[in-house]
């Protein structure tokens, strides 16, 4: 019978306690104080000189016992994979609440939101979120996994896997994720015959502080069609190009008929890491196919190495059919797709609208969204590199009676630029928008207060504002703190 009281301890033992995304409340009866972090080293303030002996226990313990360390590895990447996934989905809705809850604060603030409801203003948006929409697929759902390659808890240099701290947080371990819940056994082949080959080389790993050799990073990409593409990212460091030519030939042998042929890659690049104010580096095709190629809602999507595409498909399916439910689109509804990536979405929808700009698309991004558009007869959908105001006047003055405009925004991590948030905000024209964001706080609340706020001539933002009328929880990444929340606004 395992102690609660000293497993929940060890839990906390091993975190920094920092707010949960979402502004998730901290639960009591549950270790919310690790369920919220990375693992970013011990905590400090122990508490009892018993609880000091067990840490002290536990400390000459895990240094010899590799299971402590893949435990707590998937207790800092996948924070709820010790929970069913029915208690998973109450987490993170109990979040989105919260959330909610803060938006509606900020907006009341600046005199914004839906001023009809009798309902109390806490309660208003809030009721505006619909049940979660699960995945399909819970375990192993990853199509792209990233691994890096460092010291593993038993010294050996050359492990692929994850990054954990030590300790005092001086020492980063890298350790083997075959037992986490969300990565494919395809991706743990990959990740562990490359092992295999970087044991075998005479050349280690690339690490800022000791600079070994040139490996820095694997990453593995796969799609439903049972197509494998791995991605080695190095660094040349004072490596010769001969040197380098050399190691490219191993490499490609190895996987081609040596013994990582078992992998059976589709394709096998190599990619040049460069700092982030140095111009990118192209994408080098060893061996196969360069792109990849997927199936999603009867669209075969063209996917290059280094392009942006949903992380777990069946679930991305879901989120589609959710984005074009949400905002009833038909026949009559024309799209200005803001979304970043491979125009995917958009795409998705194409066969049920009028018009689809997608809006931004630059570079292997572009040129994926148009083999796609092509291969699978879409003819609706056209790529724009301007704004909206430029399209506007054309479309109105062509239009039919009865069509729709409606916004699609599916931003980064980073969140909307200005310019996207003044070109939808100010184009009155524009009556419906959906809002797909995989993190539902930070920069997507500060757009989403952008869009809603009252008219500010200051600011650029002169249109009528916004006001969130349905929001659906999409559930992309099973045992993370992590979803897609789709919200449809209107004017």
């Amino acid at each position: 019978m395992v102690n609660r009281r000293a497993f929940l301890f060890r839990m906390a033992l091993f975190s920094r306690v920092r707010p949960l995304p979402w502004g998730a409340s901290q639960s009591k009866g549950w270790p919310w104080a690790f369920l919220g972090t990375a693992c970013k080293g011990n905590v400090t303030d122990v508490g009892t000189e018993g609880e000091q002996r067990e840490r002290k226990s536990l400390k000459e313990e895990s240094s010899q016992n590799l299971g402590f360390w893949r435990e707590r590895l998937a207790d800092q990447m996948l924070p709820l994979w010790r929970l069913n996934y029915e208690e998973q989905l109450k987490v993170k809705f109990e979040s989105l609440k919260k959330n909610l809850e803060t938006l509606e604060s900020r907006l009341r603030k600046i005199g914004a939101g839906d001023p009809g409801p009798t309902a109390a203003t806490s309660e208003r948006l809030c009721s505006c979120l619909h049940p979660f929409m699960p995945s399909p697929v819970i375990d192993g759902y990853r199509n792209k996994s990233s691994f890096c390659i460092n010291r593993g808890p038993d010294g050996n240099p050359k492990t692929v896997g994850y990054y954990l701290k030590s300790w005092g947080g001086s020492n980063i371990f890298c350790v083997q994720p075959s037992h986490l819940k969300d990565i494919p056994e395809k991706h743990n082949q990959v990740a562990q015959c490359f092992e295999a080959f970087l044991r075998q080389s005479t050349w280690g790993p690339y690490t800022d502080s000791r600079k070994m050799g040139p490996w820095h990073e694997l990453i593995v990409r796969t799609s439903f069609l049972g197509h494998t593409m791995a991605i080695i990212i190095f660094n040349p460091q004072e490596l010769s190009q001969e040197e380098l030519c050399v190691q490219k030939e191993e490499i490609k042998e190895f996987f081609s008929t040596g013994p990582g042929a078992v992998c059976d890659l589709t394709s096998l690049y190599m990619k040049e890491r460069t700092p982030r104010h140095q111009q990118l580096t192209p994408f080098q095709l060893l061996a196969g196919d360069p792109y990849l190629f997927e199936d999603i809602l009867g669209l075969k999507v063209r996917i290059s190495p280094g392009a942006f595409f949903q992380l777990n498909t069946s679930a991305a399916e879901v989120l589609y059919r959710t984005v074009g439910e949400l905002g009833r689109v038909d026949h009559n509804t024309v799209i200005f797709d803001f979304s970043h990536g491979t125009g995917a979405t958009g795409l998705s929808l194409a066969r049920q609208t009028s018009q689809i700009f997608s809006m931004g698309l630059v570079g292997q991004a572009l040129e994926d969204a148009k083999w796609t558009a092509a291969f699978n007869g879409i003819t609706n959908w056209e790529s724009h590199p301007g704004s909206v105001k430029e399209i506007i006047p054309q479309l109105l003055g062509s239009q039919e009676d009865g069509r729709s405009l409606t916004a699609l925004v599916d931003p980064s991590q980073c969140g909307l630029s200005n310019r996207v948030v003044q070109d939808v905000r100010n184009c009155k024209a524009i009556q419906t928008l959906v809002f797909v964001s995989c993190r539902p706080y930070g920069k997507s609340i500060e757009n989403i207060i952008e869009l809603c706020r009252p008219p500010d001539p200051d600011g650029n933002l002169m249109g009528e504002p916004f006001v969130l009328r349905r929001a659906v929880p999409v559930d992309m990444f099973p045992h993370s703190l992590q979803c897609e929340l789709v919200m449809l606004f209107t004017r």
